[in-house]
């Protein structure tokens, strides 16, 4: 168990900086969607050139797991089918009407945030109930 627990003070520390830099503001969240700030633009494109140098990084290095050494294998994928443009929906649709992405959930959670309780106990569902639907929706 203590093996874990790099990864879990690596979420704890990845939490207060969402909620140090207000990445998980409503508010801010709003000024972006209101394009009236570029608070949250400038999170995100950073997030994404990161992403992009990191990917790049593991696949020219041969990355492998920190937990039992295998080899990261990270598949190509065709951009602009059906289950890009439904999953982006509605993820968007979700995010616009809750305020709130995936991410920064469990840092609020551990605020002590009674909205964001609500809004994990939605994404539980959503996510049973995409294993419950799987095989009828595409991919």
């Amino acid at each position: 168990m203590t093996r874990y627990l790099p990864y879990l003070l690596t979420g704890v520390v990845f939490g207060f900086i969402l909620i140090k830099a207000e990445a998980a503001s409503w508010y801010r969240i709003q000024e972006m969607f209101h394009f009236q700030s570029f608070h949250m633009f400038g999170i995100l494109f950073s997030a994404i050139a990161t992403g992009l140098v990191s990917i790049q990084i593991v696949k020219r290095l041969h990355g492998k797991t920190a937990l039992d050494g295998q080899a990261i294998a990270i598949p190509e994928k065709t951009p602009g089918t059906k289950s890009y443009v439904f999953g982006g929906l509605i993820f968007g649709f979700g995010w616009g009407l809750i305020g709130l992405c995936p991410g920064p959930i469990f840092a609020l959670v551990g605020t002590g945030s009674l909205g964001a309780l609500v809004v994990l106990a939605g994404a539980l569902h959503g996510t049973w109930l995409y294993g419950a639907l799987k095989q009828h929706v595409p991919h």
